[in-house]
């Protein structure tokens, strides 16, 4: 994940920004892991492998991969 997409994306919940937490780069600067968390509610997003998951919590399976 390129970081200049953090400044389109936001909170599913409450449509508030999100920050960039924890983040893991690979060789060429992109987000392969870390945590994207809501500005205003709190709720924390993760990356793995450059995908984020914007799922809301009860839509997410905590199955790893």
């Amino acid at each position: 994940m390129q970081e200049s997409l953090l400044e389109i994306l936001c909170c599913p919940l409450d449509k508030h920004e999100l920050e960039l937490e924890d983040a893991d780069r690979d060789d060429a600067d992109e987000i392969i892991g870390g945590d994207l968390v809501c500005t205003e509610c709190g709720e924390r997003y993760p990356i793995e492998d450059g995908i984020p998951n914007l799922l809301p919590p009860d839509m997410r399976e905590e199955t790893p991969a």
